[in-house]
């Protein structure tokens, strides 16, 4: 019997309408377009408006995309994972509320919290679930709301975040493709440089965090990007180390879009060109959990059947993680 491995065979993204400028932005805090620029890649993001809409409405918005495209019913769904650090609420998960959204009646769903790494995690574990056998269908999903924890008056991190969401389907392959290798890292010491102080276990919601302004992403920058930088480079060029992979081998690198000098520095270490990034935070910002699977949505009609490809992520916890994955179809057919 060929042993299965997981392939990814759909990718739909959705972006919310409302385009939030560097321009506009000049009008919350003082920044400009080329501080920005040249600082972070960052030209313009998404953000979701709208009362009584959250991560999971974006979510269900690529799914729906994903379903339709991938002529899949959403009763044959065995599984939905949602990586997001915004969920709707604490619980019921943003995966259940997703699944009730699109109809998946026959699927068990559940989050995967890590902060911009949560695609990764979440791709990683779902591959298990194929491998065994114990499940044919599962869509993983990464979908952050951002704009809901940032503080607008903060210029260091209110330029950096949009709102958006990615999902995938993955489904079992005996030829080989999907799922390679996976590498995933977590290192808590990490937390105090980028977390959310209140509205948790430790530090609940009160007038007093509210006017303290607690409830918004907090980011020490020059710890987080060293950490992003050294790390981030680390993973993609072991998991390359252990596949035998060369620079030639790569087709893409689809990194976490959190700052372009942090992705300029992991192509560097794994020795591939421009030509070879995909690089879409100019437009979209750090959508969180979005960015890796609206990278692949962005450019699927470039994708071929057994291309080389890379996923590399940073984020708080800290935590991080490459995956080395083979393409299972041709995009563009």
């Amino acid at each position: 019997m060929s042993k299965i491995t997981a392939a990814i065979t759909g990718i739909q993204g959705y972006v919310p309408e409302y385009i939030l400028t560097n321009k506009e932005l000049e009008t919350l805090v003082e920044t400009n377009d080329e501080w920005i620029t040249t600082r972070t890649g960052i030209k313009e993001r998404r953000i979701l408006k709208g009362e009584g809409l959250g991560s999971s409405d974006m979510g269900a918005e690529a799914i729906k995309g994903l379903l339709k495209k991938t002529n899949t019913k959403a009763e044959e769904i065995d599984l939905i994972l949602c990586a997001t650090a915004t969920p709707d609420m604490i619980f019921p998960s943003t995966a259940c509320l997703m699944a009730d959204k699109v109809g998946a009646v026959n699927a068990f769903a559940y989050d995967i919290m890590a902060a911009c790494s949560g695609f990764l995690y979440s791709v990683s574990t779902a591959s298990k679930f194929i491998e065994t056998g114990s499940y044919k269908k599962i869509i993983v999903v990464g979908t952050d709301k951002m704009s809901s924890i940032v503080d607008y008056t903060d210029r260091t991190t209110c330029i950096i975040f949009g709102d958006g969401a990615g999902a995938v389907l993955m489904e079992p392959s005996k030829e080989g493709y999907g799922v390679q290798d996976s590498i995933l890292r977590s290192d808590g010491s990490g937390g105090e440089f980028l977390h959310l102080k209140a509205g948790g276990s430790v530090k609940p919601a009160s007038y007093q965090t509210i006017d303290n302004r607690e409830h918004f992403v907090f980011q020490d920058g020059q710890p987080v990007f060293k950490a992003a930088v050294k790390n981030m480079a680390d993973v993609s060029e072991e998991i390359m180390k252990r596949n035998k992979l060369d620079a030639d081998d790569v087709a893409w690198l689809v990194p976490h879009q959190a700052n372009k000098r942090i992705i300029d520095a992991t192509a560097r270490r794994m020795g591939v060109g421009d030509n070879k990034v995909m690089l879409n935070i100019e437009k979209y910002g750090n959508t969180t959990n979005g960015t890796i699977p609206l990278c692949l949505w962005e450019w699927e009609s470039q994708l071929k059947k057994g291309d080389n490809i890379i996923l590399a992520a940073f984020g708080g916890g800290f935590t991080w993680g490459s995956i080395y994955l083979k393409w299972a179809y041709d995009s563009n057919k």
